[in-house]
């Protein structure tokens, strides 16, 4: 049973982790490289929530939108 929990740890550690390693060791030279992942999901949550955002306004000025305060029924 034991050599089958070091596989599992083998697995992990020396073969799924290896970009987390590599990323570790590109930060101690160039941090800009090291999260571009990091600014690119940035980007793409901004891009998003700007979109949303219109989206919103376009139908908040065709009265398209329902604004009800009330979450449940017997909250009225």
């Amino acid at each position: 049973m034991k050599s089958f929990f070091d596989g599992i740890a083998s697995l992990f550690v020396d073969f799924l982790f290896v970009p987390m390693d590599m990323l570790a060791k590109l930060e101690l030279t160039n941090w800009w490289a090291a999260n571009i992942l990091n600014w690119i999901f940035i980007i793409i949550c901004g891009a998003a929530m700007v979109y949303w955002i219109k989206q919103l306004n376009i139908f908040k000025a065709n009265n398209e939108d329902e604004q009800d305060t009330t979450a449940h029924s017997f909250l009225k």
